[in-house]
């Protein structure tokens, strides 16, 4: 946030992150030296990683057993030919990490039985099951997590999860988050603002659906703007099971007080490029979300750019991350700048901030985990 202010000529003061008994939360004061107006925004923070480390935490050859079979769960529900069909980069995504730790499992199987097919004597076996060990977990596994592998076997077994809606850490989660969310709305704003960000996305449209098909009318005389970051949602809505999130992405999409802007960018291959969210998900008589196109290229300096454009997932986490470049997007200018949310649905640069009154906002983060940036 200093960042945007700093980028876009703000002031900006921002408290520390305050839970207070209930959902944690941070507030963020924005100006402009010399103009009247103020923008106060209280950011409320739902944040799952307690469940990523759940899953992060447990033995290596469980976290392989359940990621290959969350993967092989992909495909018996369809989401592999799904992705491949609607945005087959994000199809190669999904194969890219069962195909790698794949490659390596055969490779040591290789060493480990080398005395077998080359005919040696007994005593070359325990070597080749040393050497099999040994490449599979001192260099394979260190070496693979540049590309935040077991991470992504996770991930997986997190979407199909969320799908399902089998598991009750994530369940709970849904339900807590509801009771919250529910709150945030009942505190006085000008706007809402509900971010989310790749699997975030599906979360938050399992949150705020079901506070939807409890409270039809809770938004009514409401300005909410629904952004999703990413364009990750149909990441689980493609599978078959995930019968209950399509209708939630339904409700959200059909709710008259709800602006659902989906932001998305060519370069960033975990994504589905325009795709229609709500016809893919079987609600084809709701409206699109309005699709807003950012080129991170032009958000960043030509040497940041050079240092992240091959690491997709690096690429994929820019959408929250602070710009170099004013640009048509800025995560900090939309939840906590002088403009409303729902003005980036055709922001531009030569617009910049100029807003004679401030605004006061509730803004709602569904939170990504699994590729926080370890430098920050």
């Amino acid at each position: 946030m200093q960042k945007t202010a700093e980028l876009w000529g703000l002031s900006a003061g921002i408290s520390p992150l305050r839970q207070d008994g209930g959902q944690p939360h941070f507030d963020i004061e924005t100006s402009r030296p010399g103009d009247t107006w103020q923008t106060s925004t209280r950011f409320f923070v739902f944040d799952y990683a307690d469940i990523v480390d759940s899953l992060a935490n447990r033995p290596l050859a469980k976290r392989l057993a359940e990621g290959f079979k969350s993967a092989a769960a992909v495909v018996v529900e369809g989401g592999a030919f799904g992705y491949f069909r609607h945005a087959w980069r994000f199809g190669l995504f999904f194969i890219f990490p069962f195909l790698l730790v794949a490659l390596a499992l055969a490779i040591s199987l290789a060493l480990a039985t080398y005395p077998l097919w080359l005919g040696l004597a007994v005593w070359h076996y325990p070597i080749g099951i040393a050497l099999g060990f040994l490449f599979f977990i001192k260099l394979f596994i260190p070496w693979s997590e540049r590309f935040h592998t077991l991470h992504l076997f996770s991930d997986w077994e997190m979407a199909v999860a969320v799908s399902r809606l089998d598991n009750p850490a994530i369940n709970d989660w849904i339900e807590a988050s509801a009771r919250s969310a529910r709150q945030a709305f009942a505190q006085e704003a000008d706007e809402y603002v509900v971010s989310s960000h790749s699997m975030g996305s599906s979360m938050a449209a399992h949150t705020i659906g079901l506070l939807l098909e409890r409270e039809p009318d809770l938004l009514d005389g409401k300005r909410v703007v629904f952004v999703t970051l990413g364009g990750a949602t149909l990441q689980c809505a493609l599978l078959r099971s995930a019968s209950v999130l399509r209708t939630r992405v339904g409700a959200i999409a059909r709710a008259k007080p709800v602006l659902w802007l989906e932001v998305q960018c060519l370069t960033d291959i975990i994504s589905f490029y325009k795709s229609s969210v709500t016809a893919l998900t079987g609600n084809p008589d709701a409206p699109q979300p309005k699709l807003v196109f950012l080129r991170i290229r032009k958000m960043l300096s030509a040497e940041r750019y050079r240092r992240i454009k091959l690491d997709f997932l690096r690429v994929h986490r820019q959408y929250v991350l602070a710009s170099d470049l004013r640009s048509n997007f800025d995560f900090g200018l939309m939840t906590a700048g002088s403009l409303p949310a729902a003005s980036f649905e055709s922001f531009s640069v030569d617009r910049a901030p100029e807003a004679e009154i401030g605004y006061s906002k509730a803004a709602v983060e569904h939170k990504n985990d699994f590729w926080t940036d370890r430098r920050q």
